[in-house]
């Protein structure tokens, strides 16, 4: 196990991550011909069928500001020593903590969820470090790795990784060919929350949480979700004389002052990544990524100040980036479509 003692390596490591395919020169959609156990050393550039989960610790960076670095990384370390031996214990293979983080393969779906289970509960049984509840979110998803120098590295990576940023403290999130790989006693334990956007995809993830907590609502849930078909809402956006259509086909676009976004802001006060609108089942979501900000007003209502913030876009109006629309700014409108 590879221990990065600093939490501010833990987006390095994701980066990593990101660049492993382009590394190893393998194509990561390639499925495994065999299975073994995950706790076997993998030769070096082997690809195969795992369960790649990440936990980490939610809200570590309010526990540095508020106990001092002695205290939070004691408390810190208790969780990750906690996972690690649940990991373990289950059969899986601890590739590396990075900040407070842990990454984890494992042979079997069902070892994975079951792991993931109890690390939370054994964090959940840890008492308030001076009256903060200590907290971890969960994420795993099954599919094709590359093993390389006792790393991991591909789009299942990927995935997992971006799972467990959609986890809100004390919840696991799967994907929906995880729970294809489940026996059917804990396929009953998980349930389908949305289809979302996860970064890097075309298309969108259906996305399952793990019922952990053995509650009265386990036995209720549907051992095979059904989803209702979405309506067929689009959103128009028109920047000049160009127009863009989100739905089925393109579920998000990118705008700022970079050449790479899919709308191109000249404005100088905007970012080069200025904000993203997302399809998120039937609803589509403008996010802020800006420095200056992002200024929304919906047709007949005053206008909306995003600072990192995110809404759901209704009806028609327009979008303006780093300034008001009072300032002359340049603005991208928008119009729901039914």
């Amino acid at each position: 196990m590879t221990t990065l003692a600093s939490t501010a390596d833990k987006k390095a490591g994701r980066d990593g991550v990101d660049a492993g395919l382009a590394r190893t020169g393998v194509d990561g959609g390639w499925a495994a011909k065999t299975m073994v156990d995950a706790g076997d050393e993998p030769p070096v550039g082997s690809l195969r069928t795992l369960c790649v989960l990440f936990a980490d610790v939610s809200g570590s960076t309010r526990l540095y500001e508020r106990l001092g670095d002695a205290e939070a990384l004691h408390a810190v370390d208790r969780c990750l020593k906690r996972m690690v031996r649940v990991a373990e214990g289950y059969g899986g293979r601890v590739i590396k903590t990075i900040g407070d983080e842990i990454l984890t393969v494992f042979g079997l779906a069902d070892a994975a969820l079951q792991a993931a289970c109890e690390m939370q509960q054994r964090v959940d049984d840890l008492p308030p470090v001076s009256g903060i509840k200590l907290a971890i979110r969960v994420g795993f998803h099954r599919g094709p790795v590359i093993e390389e120098n006792n790393d991991v590295f591909g789009d299942s990576v990927n995935v997992a990784s971006r799972l467990t940023d959609l986890a809100k403290a004390g919840q696991i999130i799967t994907s929906f060919e995880t729970t294809e790989a489940l026996t059917p006693l804990l396929r009953g334990s998980v349930r389908e929350l949305d289809q979302v956007t996860v970064k890097g995809k075309e298309s969108e993830t259906r996305v399952f949480e793990v019922m952990w907590q053995g509650s009265a609502d386990m036995t209720m849930l549907s051992p095979s979700p059904v989803v209702r078909p979405l309506p067929r809402t689009r959103l128009k956006v028109r920047h000049q004389n160009v127009s863009i259509l989100i739905d089925g086909q393109r579920t998000h676009l990118t705008l700022g002052r970079e050449l790479g976004n899919d709308i191109v802001i000249a404005d100088r006060r905007s970012s080069r990544t200025h904000a993203r609108i997302e399809r998120r089942r039937d609803k589509f979501v403008l996010l802020d990524m800006s420095s200056n900000g992002t200024y929304v007003t919906f047709e007949g209502e005053l206008e909306v100040a995003l600072k990192r913030e995110e809404v759901v876009l209704r009806g028609r109006g327009h979008i303006c980036f780093g300034r008001t629309y009072a300032e002359d700014a340049e603005t991208v409108d928008f119009e729901l479509l039914d």
